[in-house]
């Protein structure tokens, strides 16, 4: 019999000031039995930072048509494709011609998810966003995971300050190029 996805609640309390978002959100996040807790807590932190109106999970770690993250507009129209570890440029390549827009969250080290991408054809490489964060920050904050979890986030000036179930942890989030 195959184990399915373990469900986390996270209670969150959103304040990032360099966007202007303020928000409290309350997440059910599936992780998928093949999914580390390094991604799920990268895949989460990359929803809070890209809060805005129509943002959803996609469809899970083994969907090949939609990224770990989206926003779409009213019409349905995916806007924003963000995803989540490390991306192939085939992947790359299909969400940025679908999306306005697309940017890459890394629990990895940056310039080794992007290397491989060299020489790729990806369209509109030069404006993928690749984020990340200061080494041991997402492992420091997957050791404290719970199945229902209390977080706040606050971000100001590219810098995050997250406490997550009473563990105050903080890193700089680092925006790399993809090309």
């Amino acid at each position: 019999m195959a184990i399915g996805a373990m469900i986390h609640t996270f209670t969150v309390q959103l304040a990032d000031m360099d966007r202007g978002v303020y928000d409290e959100l309350t997440l059910r996040v599936a992780r998928h039995p093949s999914e580390t807790d390094a991604y799920m807590v990268t895949r989460t932190l990359a929803y809070c930072l890209e809060y805005t109106e129509g943002i959803t999970f996609g469809a899970g770690i083994s969907s090949t048509e939609e990224p770990a993250v989206l926003v779409r507009d009213l019409t349905g129209k995916v806007t924003v494709w963000i995803e989540v570890g490390a991306p192939d440029a085939e992947r790359l390549h299909y969400g940025s011609k679908l999306a306005d827009r697309i940017a890459v969250y890394t629990h990895r080290d940056p310039l080794k998810v992007i290397a491989p991408w060299a020489g790729k054809r990806i369209h509109d490489a030069e404006a993928i966003q690749v984020f990340s964060f200061d080494p041991g920050f997402i492992d420091d904050a997957a050791a404290v995971l719970e199945r229902r979890n209390t977080m706040t986030l606050t971000v100001t000036e590219q810098q995050l300050y997250l406490d997550l179930n009473g563990t105050t942890l903080s890193s700089a989030v680092h925006e790399h190029s993809a090309a």
